[in-house]
């Protein structure tokens, strides 16, 4: 492989009309660069402005059943690149990432294994330090980079361990263990995304992803799991 294959990113959004403006701007150094081919956004019914904003900066839209799961499966199916980049609405790629994005395409064994970027939270807090460390060190000794690291992929790989499955919850963890911590591979550049969701507490939203995790482990069903996590 090499950096001038076609690459394409992809989006899942709900009601994002907050985040996708900076996620979108981060994403024109990829355009700028020649690097990445087209961007489509899979939305699950926003009823704010996510679909006009996605429109005014040149996204291909689609529309799929809501569930994130079933999101990037829909999207994936839609893509026409040699290679997949999946990055969530609220996450923000930092400066340089596409030179980093270029150079691994460039590596002779790069097809066959997936890329996830160091995740860092729009929080300047000691918390959301403590929480990077904590995901840096699952992702080096569990082989665990969730969704919101970005997964870059190239379409054979991502087809040939089955893709996203259309689950409501756990969509990512099930996709990289199939893949297999191996096949896993940190880039050396940052995804930043949204830490609203930790801002009622870190150390309890930590404990209920670390609850999710557990049962996903023990067999419970991704859908009964998405009740709890609600």
């Amino acid at each position: 492989m090499h950096s001038a294959a076609k690459l394409s990113a992809i989006l899942p959004a709900l009601d994002a009309a907050a985040s996708l403006p900076a996620t979108l701007a981060a994403l024109d150094e990829g355009r700028a660069a020649g690097l990445l081919h087209e961007i489509l956004l899979a939305d699950g019914g926003s009823r704010d402005a996510t679909r006009d904003i996605a429109a005014a900066n040149g996204v291909r839209l689609l529309t799929a059943p809501r569930g994130r799961g079933t999101q990037l499966a829909a999207g994936a199916a839609m893509a026409t690149g040699e290679w997949l980049l999946f990055l969530h609405a609220d996450t923000r790629l930092a400066p340089g990432w596409s030179r980093c994005v270029a150079r691994y395409l460039a590596e002779p064994d790069s097809a066959a294994r997936a890329g996830y970027f160091r995740l860092a939270l729009d929080d300047a807090g000691p918390a959301a330090r403590r929480l990077e460390r904590i995901v840096a060190l699952r992702c080096r000794w569990l082989g665990l980079p969730y969704g919101d690291q970005g997964l870059l992929i190239a379409r054979a790989l991502y087809d040939a361990v089955g893709g996203f499955r259309s689950l409501p919850l756990m969509e990512d963890v099930d996709l990289v263990r199939r893949l297999g911590r191996r096949r896993l591979v940190a880039l050396d550049a940052v995804a930043t995304t949204s830490a609203v969701r930790y801002r009622s507490g870190y150390a309890r939203r930590m404990l209920r992803n670390l609850g999710c995790l557990t049962l996903y482990y023990l067999g419970v069903p991704p859908h009964l799991i998405a009740r709890l996590y609600a």
